[in-house]
């Protein structure tokens, strides 16, 4: 069994000891956005993210006491 497990840790560690191969560059632009947001979109933008975040939770809030009675009725 031992001779397996360092069979496994010899594959996995021989990546790391070689080194990367290939250098990874980060594509970096220091120019301006080709087209801008307007206050238009920008507020539709944050509404939409605001409706995905709140509207979840706010449905779980409100029907907090049913998922208390569903765990409590399963649970006896």
């Amino acid at each position: 069994m031992s001779v397996l497990l360092r069979g496994i840790a010899r594959v996995r560690a021989a990546p790391v000891l070689r080194g990367s191969a290939i250098t990874q560059r980060a594509n970096l632009t220091t120019r301006p956005a080709k087209d801008s947001f307007g206050p238009v979109e920008t507020i539709i933008g944050l509404t939409v993210f605001s409706i995905t975040i709140l509207v979840p939770s706010g449905w779980v809030l409100t029907n907090l006491e049913n998922y208390k009675k569903k765990g409590t009725a399963e649970s006896e």
